[in-house]
This record gives C-alpha cells, structure tokens and sequence, in this order.
C-alpha cells in the first residue's frame, strides 16, 4: 500500500454558502410565480363571472327598459310583456335572476351644420348587481 494513493487531491465542490444561495434564489423564482398564478386566477374567475352575468343581463335589455329608472325587476317580470313561458321551472329561474337599473339623463348628439349628417339620442342603461354593467341604446335622428 503506497501513502501516495492514500491523500487524493479532493475534487472542486460547492460550499455550503453557494448551495445556501441557490436554494433561496429558487425559493424566490417559486414564490414569485406562485404570486403571479395566484393573481391570474383571481382575474380568470371575475371575467368569467363578469361573461356569465352579461350574457343573464341580455334578459334585461329589451326595449321598454329605459322606463325602468331606479326599479329592481325580476327577468321574468320584464321577458313576460315579449314572450310566453310555459314551463314553471323556467320562469322560477327567471324570477330568481333580478337586476336594479339606472338610467341617466338622455344625451341628445347634434351633428354640426356644416357637416350635416344624422344626430342621436344616446340612453345609458346602467344594470346593477355584484358587477355592474352599462348598455347604451342608440336612436338615430
């Protein structure tokens, strides 16, 4: 047995310092995206609440809505004047849908006279719920 064979040159390692640094550096990359999906989530589920009550405030807009100002109606109440519903499981599903409207003052648009052109009336139809939404009705003169 030779004492040469016995001290081998150690090989480069990393320190436990280096390993320390890396292990927090990963830590931050993971927590931050983490962040980043968490907050993506949060938007994906409020515009795809937002997409399910546009579609239920299409029920709304019908075009007797504008005397609606500062009312809560039911879908039901206001589809019934448009059309017949028959099956009683669909109107209970329309009266639980409801929706308090606001409706501002109407904005009349005056092209100028040298131009000449149509003018429009202008109502904002502003439906209330857990995300409001606005509408405009336009009628060409």
């Amino acid at each position: 047995m030779c004492i040469k064979n016995l001290y081998k040159p150690l090989r480069p390692a990393f320190t436990i310092i280096e390993i320390l640094i890396s292990v927090i550096i990963i830590s931050g990359s993971i927590i931050f995206a983490l962040k980043i999906h968490s907050q993506n989530h949060e938007q994906i589920v409020y515009i795809s609440e937002r997409n399910k009550l546009s579609l239920q405030d299409s029920l709304f807009l019908t075009p007797d809505v504008i005397k609606y100002h500062k009312d809560k109606k039911e879908a039901y109440e206001i589809l019934q004047r448009h059309f017949k519903v028959k099956e009683q499981k669909s109107r209970e599903i329309l009266k639980k849908s409801s929706r308090e409207f606001f409706i501002p003052e109407q904005i009349k648009i005056i092209p100028p006279e040298e131009t000449g052109g149509y003018g429009a009336l202008v109502d904002e139809i502003k439906i209330k719920d857990k995300y409001s939404s606005s509408y405009f009705h336009f009628k060409l003169q």
